[in-house]
């Protein structure tokens, strides 16, 4: 069978009772009943060389929890390769959701989102067996510098935020295009009804129905917040712009001066 690209994600999971957050709410489930992606889970359980469905076991050197073993993880990633095949799916990088990975970025979404996904491993306890890395990990992900109790969460961030970048999956197509970090900023400030909360208004501009005054405000309000909040990530911006050859524009130059602390 012809392999075809098309979103999908593989999960292996001991918990895909956790995936119904995106398979049964919000704009991941629309795409889905859309038919713009799939997700299959598979529990290492089934593949446990023992009567009692167990897939870990204590640690060789000692110290604290458990650790997941090669071969249940290793068939259920075996099975899941051979269904992606099997559905004519590009087979995709195996994911490992991973404190010690990369930390996940818009550029990253966009590139998954844009083929035909990836099979994401979840660890749990301690970690998993090095070994299984080594044989059957592409790359590890993970969403900051701290941990949690097991990859799933890791996951679903990663599947939500590349469902959200397909056609067809947002109501209003501009939406994910003026997210934060598409353009390498953070996103502008947003209101709606009432026009005064407590004393506290909409900005005028916002009012003006003058949509070249409000795209403006909104470009000098995200260099503004990016400034301030992510400094690394604006100088990181800055840098970018700096070093294409067209530079910045006349437009951003001025919206600089402008949010100069004075």
């Amino acid at each position: 069978m012809a392999e075809r690209t098309g979103l999908r994600f593989d999960v292996i999971t001991l918990f895909p009772e956790m995936f119904a957050a995106v398979t049964d709410f919000g704009i991941s489930r629309r795409a889905l009943e859309r038919g713009l992606w799939q997700l299959e889970c598979w529990n290492p359980r089934t593949w446990a060389d023992n009567a009692y469905g167990s897939v870990d076991d204590r640690p060789f050197g000692g110290g604290p929890g458990m650790v997941m073993q090669v071969q249940p993880l290793e068939e259920a990633i075996g099975a899941a390769k051979l269904a992606r095949e099997a559905a004519g799916v590009n087979a995709g990088p195996v994911i490992y959701l991973s404190p010690q990975g990369k930390p996940l970025s818009h550029a990253k979404v966009a590139e998954l989102a844009v083929g035909s996904g990836a099979i994401l491993l979840c660890g749990r306890y301690e970690g998993i067996d090095e070994r299984l890395i080594a044989r059957c990990v592409d790359e590890e992900i993970s969403l900051g510098d701290f941990v949690l109790s097991g990859g799933e969460v890791a996951a679903l961030a990663l599947i939500d935020a590349c469902v959200r970048q397909l056609p067809g999956a947002l109501n209003d197509a501009g939406s994910a295009v003026e997210d934060s970090f598409v353009d390498g900023l953070l996103d502008c400030p947003h209101y709606t009804r009432p026009e005064v909360y407590k004393d506290i208004p909409v900005p005028e501009v916002l009012l003006s129905g003058h949509h070249e005054n409000i795209r403006r405000w909104r470009l000098k309000q995200s260099l503004l917040r990016t400034r301030e909040r992510r400094p690394e990530l604006f100088a990181k911006w800055l840098a970018q712009r700096v070093k294409n050859a067209r530079g910045l524009s006349k437009e951003e130059a001025q919206l600089l001066r402008e949010i100069e602390p004075g």
